[in-house]
């Protein structure tokens, strides 16, 4: 996953879809927001079809509360059904897709009141904090999980193998062609 500078760039329509699967046989549906070529290579911004959901759990004591990301699987295949049923009754179907969680439905309008910022701590990065829309909590196991929807969109780069299918970039592969990629999507725009 890769935040980007072109997500501001949505004036087009999307050119189609492509499927992305991870290495657990999960596919996740996209919208080919930018294709291009680079080096005799084809790239593609990829933007999915449903929204990414993030879970987090609350941790601490009142005072010192923190949200802390629930990436393990074997928690998220604990607390799916927990989580599919309270999204229902908000008319939105939560999906085990790949690289991120989905849920497919229309979203609540976004309320100042229900936003939460987070602020991203990485060694290398200065990382623009994430805003989010809390969907809705529940409780599992005594403890409280919270589902949020980023206001920004999810955005996947991919290069198209020579089979068709498209690759994610690794974060090393995206580092050696953004600026490549960026000057080419600039010339575009203009």
């Amino acid at each position: 996953m890769f935040s980007s500078p072109f997500s501001e760039n949505n004036d087009q329509a999307p050119t189609g879809s492509i499927t992305l699967t991870d290495d657990k046989g999960r596919t996740l549906e996209c919208y080919i927001e930018h294709s291009l070529s680079a080096d005799g290579q084809e790239y593609v911004l990829l933007l999915p079809v449903d929204s990414p959901i993030e879970i987090f759990a609350w941790e601490g004591d009142d005072e010192e509360e923190e949200a802390v990301l629930v990436e393990d699987d074997a928690i998220i295949d604990e607390i799916f059904s927990t989580a599919q049923a309270v999204l229902a009754e908000q008319n939105l179907l939560l999906k085990n897709t790949a690289y991120a969680l989905t849920v497919a439905g229309e979203l609540p309008p976004v309320e100042d009141s229900e936003l939460f910022t987070l602020e991203i701590e990485e060694d290398e990065a200065d990382l623009e904090p994430e805003q989010l829309q809390l969907l809705t909590t529940f409780y599992h196991d005594e403890q409280e999980y919270a589902i949020y929807t980023p206001l920004d969109p999810l955005l996947f780069f991919a290069r198209i193998a020579k089979t068709g299918e498209p690759v994610l970039l690794s974060p090393e592969e995206f580092r050696e062609v953004q600026p490549l990629l960026e000057e080419q999507l600039f010339n575009e725009v203009e």
